[in-house]
């Protein structure tokens, strides 16, 4: 069992940063692959990015690829998730997730999902 926190949300200007974080509870951290997802009203849940049990193979949804970056410390058994040159469009629920894979884009391979962090992008 894993259980997850999130952290970091909050309201930014658009161009601005913001850093999350989210928390694992356990000691198998490192045995599972860490992603994050987002959901903004009225849409689906989607796919932001996953990283490997060693932090290795970072993998991004296009919409986020060169302005996000995916991290993990399993010393700390925490994720994080960077972004910069944040867009009203990135203005979600931002919610992480633990599973057994390598990493995926797959939102229904994950086991484990926090409650989530509220990112609100300004124009």
């Amino acid at each position: 069992q894993v259980q997850l926190v999130e952290s970091g949300g909050g309201l930014v200007q658009a161009g601005g940063s913001l850093r999350l974080s989210c928390a694992a509870s356990g000691r198998t951290f490192s045995s599972y692959g860490m992603g994050w997802f987002r959901q903004a009203p009225g849409k689906e849940r989607e796919f932001v990015a996953a990283v490997s049990r060693s932090g290795g193979s970072p993998y991004y949804a296009d919409s986020v690829k060169g302005r996000f970056t995916i991290s993990r410390d399993n010393a700390k058994n925490t994720v994080y998730l960077q972004m910069n040159s944040l867009k009203p469009e990135d203005t979600a629920i931002y919610y992480c997730a633990a599973g057994k894979v390598y990493t995926s884009a797959g939102r229904d391979l994950y086991d484990y999902w926090g409650q989530g962090t509220q990112v609100t992008v300004s124009s």
